[in-house]
């Protein structure tokens, strides 16, 4: 495909991914494909790397020619067995292997750095299809490109890294020995989300679980169970299939007696809800309680756990369950504690991170940055009672003015909501981080937070912003000038005074915030620190002692803030960005954690724990 028809496509992809907002077909969701017949995909796959892109064009810009396409359906030995002067420069039946899901850092060490295409490969059996039946590939996440193909056939192009998709494959898929190769390119582009600068490890690769999912003809897309404002069990159930329209649905939630029913219109979707019972116990953190759900039409059943509770503002505050609220939080990578992560979350890595918030730290919240984490971080959130703050990557330097990057970004957001919109745990959407002011900017952002508005009214919406620093009379002070306040629910801000400026640390708490109009947060704020490095005598940057005053200074100064109703500290867990390359204090880590890349607590660890506890005890 020429470049100006892969642009072109990967835009009209991404808009395709709004369609439920615009009225058009929907794409697929195929929510909690997990607990779906099928195979899972995950284990052992076969690798070859591909640094000059040969499997997908020749030298002078042609075709791949044979001998070059991973993807093609030949065992090579045997081809080359039958034909001597058969001339194959790969063979992946025979390349390493690596266990998958995993960033390919893990899988051999001089591939640290490699930012570029590489291919997987794996074989396995399938279940045969009954009459009627479909059968998808669902891939939770591949960074950053995907191109799949099943049996030598090309399936299907995904763009984006953190976000799920699936392709049906019904009629090319085979009862046995099925091979299935995805081309993987960690490449970052410039129109692309997030764009190629970022402070953050790239881990390319297939970093999420994947799985054929089988299906009836017709079946439950997407089942959207929540609890309105106004007191009452709603959802919004999809339907896929030719049978889509004037169907039956029925959706109950036993334990609370609840039942509602009718068919769907003729988009395949039903509408419903039914007052909530006085049985009902509202999530929340320190109640985190899930309910049964069941939704079922024709041959189709699917079951989820989900929480009921509300969210909204009023004033300054933020109100949980009808009750204001402080967010007692941090900020959070997707990397695994370890020496040598690889971005394999599990349910076990996932409660490892999460527990510290919760247990360690006396938290209430967490903001999963600064893309959409693995589904099983929100399902374990919402299980240990954790708020989320769950955004997409519109990240620094995005290119804001091209109709591509927007249509991108678009679908990255639909993508992510209508993934998680049953999780009780995510509180806010964020539509980007630190971006600076420009028209182009407020354009492509404005335009993101009516599609949350249109995807998602029982949530509220928020950005990371950039702050305004004034001295007056001497006095420094400390707000917000973003044209993006006015439209956004909750107002974030990232500051790093006295890290990313040369503040005595004594001067913070004498800072002033001015007060808004809405609820206000501090998204971030934080200061590296080498786990072991004290140097008491200086205090000098990345030492422990450094560290721990900052944390004392700077949440003395946010006591100060009127409206300010929560905070995320940067981060829990020292995490990998190459940008970071001082060759003594940070080799590769942004080093702001809480926590060591092992989970060794730091001294300021424990100065935010007893903030969060006293926090806590005041409520």
């Amino acid at each position: 495909m020429g470049m100006a028809k892969k642009t072109l496509a990967g835009a009209i992809g991404a808009l395709a991914l709004l369609a439920p907002a615009l009225g058009l077909t929907a794409p697929l969701t195929l929510t909690r494909a997990d607990t779906r017949a099928g195979v899972d995909l995950s284990g052992t796959w076969r690798y070859s790397v591909d640094p000059y892109r040969d499997g997908l064009a020749g030298f002078h810009r042609g075709p791949a020619g044979e001998g070059h396409r991973r993807y093609d359906d030949v065992d090579v030995d045997a081809v080359t067995r039958a034909k001597p002067n058969a001339l194959y420069e790969y063979d992946m039946d025979r390349s390493p292997t690596a266990t998958l899901p995993q960033g390919w850092i893990g899988h051999d060490p001089t591939l640290r750095y490699y930012q570029g295409l590489m291919w997987y490969q794996r074989r396995f059996d399938a279940p045969a299809l009954k009459p009627g039946q479909r059968a998808f590939l669902r891939f939770e996440a591949v960074n950053y490109t995907a191109k799949v193909y099943l049996n030598g056939k090309a399936v299907g192009e995904h763009e984006g890294g953190f976000t799920p998709f699936s392709m049906e494959v019904t009629d090319t898929l085979r009862a046995s020995n099925n091979q299935l190769t995805v081309g993987v390119d960690s490449t970052p582009l410039a129109d692309g989300v997030p764009p190629p600068v970022t402070d953050w490890e790239n881990y390319g690769g297939i970093t999420r679980p994947m799985r054929l999912v089988i299906t009836p003809a017709t079946f439950v897309d997407e089942a959207w169970v929540r609890l309105s404002k106004d007191g009452k069990i709603a959802a919004t159930i999809r339907l896929n299939g030719p049978e889509a329209a004037g169907r039956e649905v029925r959706v109950r939630i036993g334990e609370l007696g609840v039942a509602l029913a009718g068919r769907t219109d003729a988009n395949g979707v039903l509408n419903a809800a039914v007052a909530a019972p006085r049985s009902l116990v509202r999530w929340s953190p320190e109640t985190p309680r899930l309910y049964d759900v069941v939704v079922e039409t024709g041959e189709d059943r699917l079951t989820d756990r989900i929480g009921l509770r509300t969210i909204e503002t009023r004033g300054s505050e933020i109100l949980l369950n009808g009750k204001p609220i402080f967010l007692r939080g941090i900020s959070l990578h997707e990397e695994e504690f370890g020496e040598n992560p690889t971005r394999t979350i599990t349910e076990a890595s996932a409660r490892a991170l999460l527990s510290e918030v919760k247990q360690g730290l006396h938290g209430n919240f967490v903001r999963l940055a600064h893309y959409p984490h693995s589904e099983i971080m929100t399902r374990v959130a919402d299980e240990m009672g954790l708020l989320v703050w769950s955004e997409i990557p519109v990240y620094w330097l995005v290119d804001f003015d091209n109709p591509r990057t927007l249509a991108l970004a678009r679908g990255m957001l639909a993508d992510n909501i209508r993934r998680d919109r049953n999780r009780a745990s995510i509180i806010l959407w964020s539509v980007a981080n630190e971006t600076p002011i420009s028209a182009p900017r407020n354009r492509f952002l404005y335009q993101l937070i009516d599609d949350v508005r249109a995807l998602d009214d029982s949530r509220l919406v928020t950005a990371a912003l950039l702050t305004d620093r004034k001295t007056v009379d001497g006095q420094v002070v400390m707000g917000l000038n973003d044209p993006l306040a006015e439209r956004l629910d909750v107002l974030a801000a990232n500051t790093y005074n006295g890290w990313y400026s040369n503040d005595a640390l004594d001067a913070l708490p004498a800072m002033t915030w001015r007060a808004t109009d809405k609820p206000m947060v501090f998204s971030e704020f934080g200061a590296d620190a080498l786990a072991g490095f004290t140097d008491p005598a200086l205090r000098r940057k990345f030492s422990e002692d450094f560290q721990k005053t900052y944390y004392e200074k700077t949440l003395a100064m946010a006591d100060k803030a009127p409206t300010l109703r929560g905070i995320s500290p940067w981060i829990l867990k020292d995490f990998r960005a190459p940008r970071r390359q001082h060759p003594i204090y940070q080799q590769g880590w942004n080093r702001k954690g809480l926590l060591s890349p092992t989970g060794r607590r730091k001294p300021a660890f424990y100065v935010l724990r007893d903030y969060f506890k006293a926090r806590e005890a005041a409520r």
